[in-house]
């Protein structure tokens, strides 16, 4: 059974990108890709059962909720407690890694991010 990849991200470009980067993953149906621009839009999602994810990739700043809320709230929900949490940002001060840390994020990638990075992530995440 496909694994479910959840990207949110407010930039367009980003989102475009990944979803690239992640099509061969797609195509072989190792995985399913879902994206959002706006985070608020995938908590109601979540909270509603209306999405689900196996692995969440979220940005820090956007301007409706930035990534460490996102990331404070669905932890807070025992349905999506353990679940792996990524973070892929420009931001890269030990203290923002700590914050995420301190959320209970898995792991952190910088942009910009090459698509065999992000591929090797998704994988090793999931252990596929």
């Amino acid at each position: 059974m496909a694994k479910r990849v959840v990207l949110v991200d407010d930039s367009k470009t980003i989102l475009a990108t990944a979803q690239m980067a992640v099509g061969d993953l797609v195509a072989s149906g190792v995985i399913e890709f879902q994206s959002y621009l706006n985070p608020a839009e995938l908590l109601a999602n979540l909270q509603s059962g209306a999405e689900n994810f196996d692995l969440l990739i979220s940005d820090i700043n956007m301007p409706q909720m930035n990534g460490f809320d996102l990331a404070q709230a669905i932890k807070a929900d025992a349905r999506f407690k353990q679940k792996p949490i990524l973070i892929l940002t420009t931001e890269s001060s030990a203290d923002m890694k700590q914050r995420g840390k301190d959320i209970g994020v898995t792991g952190w990638m910088v942009k910009p991010f090459s698509d065999d990075k992000l591929v090797r992530s998704i994988k090793m995440v999931l252990g596929i």
